[in-house]
């Protein structure tokens, strides 16, 4: 998304069920959390080429906590 909007992308998932955990996890701290996606990947529920990635932004002055948010569950086995 354009950096007008405040908006960064932290985490790109394969599918929407995979973003709507990431979003659960970073508003369960605090953050609040939105998804973008293709709308083509929804409807055919194709995940290839990165039709069905789905991008989680927060604003982007909360970026870096919510990646460090991220990192843990990463290595916790996210």
């Amino acid at each position: 998304m354009p950096e007008e909007t405040g908006l960064t992308t932290v985490y790109i998932a394969n599918g929407q069920p995979e973003a709507e955990i990431v979003k659960g996890r970073l508003e369960n701290e605090g953050i609040p959390a939105v998804l973008r996606y293709e709308s083509a990947g929804i409807v055919y529920g194709l995940t290839i080429d990165g039709l069905g990635q789905v991008e989680v932004q927060v604003p982007s002055s909360l970026a870096q906590h919510a990646r460090e948010i991220l990192a843990i569950e990463e290595n916790e086995g996210y």
